[in-house]
Parts: C-alpha cells; structure tokens; sequence
C-alpha cells in the first residue's frame, strides 16, 4: 500500500494533447464484446466466497440460480430460473423447488436438484465472508443436510422461523445463490475445501458463459456456452480489461476499441458525449459510498467525535465538482428505490459546529489513518474530507492500496477509518439493514464476518434486536416504516457517514445494445448484448 500524494494527471495531460490527432477508427468484432473496467477488486470466482463488485458481475454471467433476475426487466423482481417453479408450506418455513429439465452445466453434466442442494450447503459449511446471506435463515453446517433436503427433481429449503416469502427468494438471488456443478467441483477437492481453491480460478456453472481466462488486476475473458438453456448469447466473446485511468478508457471508446467503458469521470463523460459514435448512459445504481469509523479506537467511539466528523463532509462540494452527475447526496444505508428508504440529508459541511463538538468531547489531538481502494474519485473524496478534517484540527492520513490489500486491512478490523463503497447483495431492505446496523456477536472470537457494523466493532446500539424485528414483519407497510425509524436511529448514533448513492454514467459506442448494469438490485448481464 502507498501513502497518497496529490493525483497526477498526467493520462488528463496525453489525452488533452492528443485528442487533435486520433487514428483512423478501429472497431470491435460483431461478436466480441470489450469493457474498461476497474476489476482489481476480484479476489475469487467461487460463487460462496466471491464479495465484491466485479466479481459479481463475472458470477451473475457464469452461475445459474434457482431463482434469478431478468437483465430486461429488473422491476419483475425474482423470476423462476434453474427451477422452473416453487411452492410454500402452510407454515411458511419450507420452500420446495421443482428444477428444470433438461438444463446442463458446461461439462455436459445435467443440473438436478442435488447440485442445487449440494451448492447451498457448501456455501453454508465453508462459511466464507457472504455466508451470512444463507445463514440467517438459521442454516449451520451441523444441520445443512437436515434443512436442505433433495426428493427426486426438487430442492427444498426449510428456515427456522417464518421469514417473509420474498425476503428468503431475493436472497436467493445474490451471488452465493450460483448453482455449482458438484461432480466436476468434487473432482478438484483438495483436503476438504470442497473444490474452493480449485473455483477461484475456474468457473463450474450453467450460465451464460464460461470464464476462458482471469489474470488478475489485467482482465477476465469470457466465451458464450453454446448450450445455454436460454439460447447461445450473440456476444460469444466478453473480454473486461481493468483500465484504471478515466481518461485511458475514454481514447479507447472514442477510438474504437472497446464497446464500453464503465469509470468515466465527469469531464471525460462530457467530452465522450460529444465524440462520434458513443453514447452516454445514466443509471442509478445500489452502491452506497461512505466512510466508517473503527469503534476500537477511543477516540473514534466518543458520540461527539462521530458526530463532528458528519459535520466534516464537503457532501455539495463535491457532489456538484469532481462527482458531478456521478453521485448523488445519499445519508442513510438504504439505497433510494428499496422498501423503507428515507431521503433525510440532515448533514452538511459545518466547520465551526464539528469544532464545538470535539470540544465538548476533549479526546485531544485526533490523529487517524483512513484506508482508501486506489480508484480516483475515492481518492479525491478522501483529500477533500483531508481537508475539511484539517480545519476542525484533525490529522487524516490517507493509506491508499489495491481493493485486496485494503479490504483485508478493514476486515481485520486494523484501519481507523475505511472509506469506500458498498453495493446490496438481493434487492431487499434487509441486505443492507443486516449488515449496517445488525451485529449479534461484537466479540473478536465471532471471526472476520461480512457485516460492516462489525468490520468496525460497533454493537449497533440496540438496532439488532429492530432489524430482526423488521425482516420477520410480514406487513409491507409496517415493515417499511420500522426501516425508516432503523435509519434515523442509525443516521444519529451509527459510527457510519453515508455520503452519496452512485448514478453510473457509462459510455458505450452506439452499436451496443441490450447492456443491463443491474441498476440499484444486481449486478452486469451480458447475455442480451447485441450489435
């Protein structure tokens, strides 16, 4: 990891001077689709342990899931995938699914229920960081073969209390809900990973395509599966190629050879706009960007020090700057479009009232690191809020590194502060209530689990016991409005500042058609691109 410096510009600079004199236009084959994209924070491409966005684009292409979401209609929500149908006891605890014929992995071998059986429970037993999205239904890896169970061409899942019927079916939709080919997986097993290692690397699934290639932090080639039960995708080539610099992935857009490129900033979106043959395309997205404050540091736990640093976001000045378009002001963890989201902004940049409230804290001179994903925007949210934090006396150091190394760093709970961005798994207000303000467990021996509040060891104040209310509440509306109380609870005492939720402007030249980014819900489908 590094210690950042002001941003160089010096791709903005090339490009500035170069942009007169463009070759002749190249152009992508009809078949192949190519994006720039920043994929550094790929760690793995095993659907149970897989966590970040990138990789759940590649996941969302390869795997097939009992229930999954149409890339042409998102609004639908669930939609009957590997299983064709489903049906719900009286009691409402067990989901039986009925699987659907004639589906084939890439190797040939036929998807059945005990794949699906097989793939729930392995993500149950290996218990990496998504797991909690399946075991909060109370699946264990003691009693896994008890409450998935296999009876000819069905699957059933039985939870320990009644849990709203959508609620267990959005969850299935999530990364770790891909259906994993067990024969051919159990092949690569090495000392009981249940082939983990083995998928890191290589993809076992059913799905639209088959991952040829990963070279990590370069990119991720994909071919199409010609057997796909939804019919060959006419992209038979994805390739995504991590390009870093804005300004990198526009001359490659303009010129031709890629078909889209997904991290312009807002001047480079402005000049992609003018240019021949591309167009620009907006799409409010999920993906929440914030900073969190490690409730391990003594200073950082004073109710007065979290609230000051609320006062310390330029939250207009940088929206209306260097996020323009990109980002909009967003103070609360669930994203605008989900049940239950409030729109209350009541933070905004104050020097003099965070100075009053460090005072009345009296902590003494407030000296923190904050851990920043080597991404230009986040970077340039972290010297503005260096800034700002400077003029109320706190020193703000900023270690940035790759997605790995930083995630790493914040999952062992070693950073003060963590400033990044975060994307719901299933497009329900429990995906992310249940990992912003629930933590059942503080302790360090609980383990490095997925939920943010203990990522930075907050016992979330009395919100555990509101979000389990909230997820077993069966009216819609009554449910919704607990979320909205959770939030303004939450806004007030959480160690979190949620700053902006993400508007993606994407440039794509103008042949390209059908791209779904997965809007606020899921994540990028490529099986419906044409040109």
């Amino acid at each position: 990891m590094k210690k950042t410096a002001p941003i160089l510009m010096s791709a903005m600079l090339a490009l500035s001077t170069g942009m007169g004199a463009l070759p002749a236009l190249a152009a992508t084959p009809d078949n192949m689709l190519i994006i720039a994209n920043r994929i550094d924070d790929i760690t793995t491409l095993d659907p149970a342990q897989s966590f970040e966005f990138a990789g759940a684009d590649v996941i969302r292409n390869v795997y097939g899931k009992l229930v999954n979401l149409e890339p042409g209609n998102l609004e639908a929500g669930y939609q009957p995938d590997l299983a064709e149908s489903w049906t719900v006891s009286d009691d409402g605890m067990t989901i039986t699914f009925t699987m659907r014929e004639g589906v084939k992995f890439t190797s040939g071998n036929p998807v059945t229920a005990e794949d699906a059986a097989f793939s729930l429970r392995r993500a149950v037993i290996l218990n990496k960081t998504p797991s909690f999205i399946l075991t909060q239904f109370g699946f264990t890896a003691e009693n896994a073969n008890e409450t998935i169970t296999v009876d000819g061409n069905t699957v059933s899942i039985t939870t320990d209390k009644r849990y709203a019927t959508s609620f267990v079916l959005n969850c299935l939709t999530a990364t770790i809900g891909g259906i994993v080919d067990m024969k051919t997986v159990m092949e690569h097993e090495v000392d009981g990973d249940m082939g983990n290692e083995w998928l890191a690397t290589n993809t076992a699934g059913s799905g639209a395509y088959i991952v040829q290639s990963w070279k990590p932090n370069e990119s991720v080639t994909m071919v199409s599966n010609p057997d796909y039960y939804l019919g060959a995708p006419a992209m038979e080539r994805v390739i995504v190629r991590h390009i870093q610099e804005s300004a990198t992935q526009r001359l490659l857009l303009e010129q031709g050879d890629i078909d889209v490129a997904r991290n312009l900033n807002p001047e480079d979106i402005k000049g992609a706009m003018a240019a021949d043959g591309v167009s620009v395309d907006s799409e409010l997205r999920g993906r929440l960007m914030y900073i969190s404050m490690n409730q391990g540091n003594e200073q950082l736990a004073n109710p007065k020090v979290r609230e000051a640093v609320k006062w310390l976001v330029d939250y207009e000045g940088m929206q209306n700057s260097f996020l323009d378009g990109q980002y909009t002001i967003h103070q609360n963890f669930l994203p605008a479009t989900y049940l239950g989201a409030i729109t209350d902004a009541p933070y905004s940049l104050n020097i003099e009232r965070a100075k009053e409230l460090l005072a009345e804290a009296d902590v003494g001179p407030i000296e923190i690191e904050v851990g920043v994903r080597d991404a230009q925007e986040r970077i340039e949210i972290a010297q503005s809020l260096q800034n700002t934090f400077a003029q109320a006396g706190i020193t703000l150091n900023i270690t940035v590194g790759t997605a790995k190394q930083v995630l790493g760093r914040y999952r062992a709970r070693e950073l003060d502060m963590y400033m990044g961005a975060w994307g719901p798994d299933y497009p329900d207000p429990h995906t992310n209530a249940g990992t912003f303000a629930y933590n059942p467990d503080n302790s360090m021996e609980a383990g490095a689990t997925g939920l943010l509040a203990w990522r930075n060891a907050w016992d979330t104040g009395g919100l555990t016991a509101k979000v389990a209310d909230a997820v077993v509440e069966g009216d819609r509306d009554t449910r919704a409005a607990m979320y909205g109380d959770i939030q303004r609870e939450f806004q007030e005492i959480s160690p979190f500042a949620v700053l902006f939720q993400k508007i993606e402007q994407t440039g794509r030249r103008d042949n390209v058609e059908g791209l779904s980014l997965g809007g606020a819900v899921t994540s990028a489908a490529y099986w419906n691109v044409s040109k």
